[in-house]
C-alpha cells in the first residue's frame, strides 16, 4: 500500500523543500532596508485617506453573490447544452428549475439595488 501513496509523498517533500529553499534564499539575500516609506500603508499611489478597517458598502456584498449567481450558472449551462440530447425532458426540467432559483437570486439583488450605483 505505501507503493501506491510513495510518488505523492516524494512530490510533496520536494515541493516542500523547495519552497523553504526560495523563503530562504530571499531572506539571506534580498535587500532588507526598511525605510518609513516601505512601511507606510500604500492605497493607489495617495495616502491613505482613511483607516482600513471601516465596514464595506452592502452593495460591494450584493455585486458579488451576483457574479456567483451567474458565474454557476455559465458553469451549470455548458455541460447541459452538450449533453441536452441525452438527458431528455428530465434534464430539461431540472435546468429549468435551477434557473428559475437563478431568476429569483436575480429578482432579489435588483430589489435591493444592487444593480443602481449613486
Amino acid at each position: 500500500m505505501l507503493e501506491n501513496y510513495l510518488p505523492i509523498l516524494i512530490f510533496l517533500s520536494v515541493a516542500l523543500a523547495l519552497g523553504l529553499l526560495m523563503l530562504s534564499l530571499g531572506f539571506l539575500f534580498g535587500r532588507g532596508s526598511k525605510t518609513e516609506a516601505k512601511l507606510s500603508p500604500y492605497e493607489c499611489g495617495f495616502d491613505p485617506f482613511e483607516d482600513a478597517r471601516i465596514p464595506f458598502d452592502v452593495r460591494y456584498y450584493l455585486v458579488a453573490i451576483l457574479f456567483i449567481i451567474f458565474d454557476l450558472e455559465i458553469a451549470f449551462l455548458f455541460p447541459w447544452a452538450v449533453s441536452l440530447n441525452k438527458i431528455g425532458i428530465a434534464g430539461i426540467m431540472a435546468m429549468g428549475i435551477f434557473l428559475l432559483v437563478l431568476v429569483i437570486g436575480f429578482i432579489y439583488e435588483w430589489k435591493k439595488g444592487a444593480l443602481e450605483w449613486d
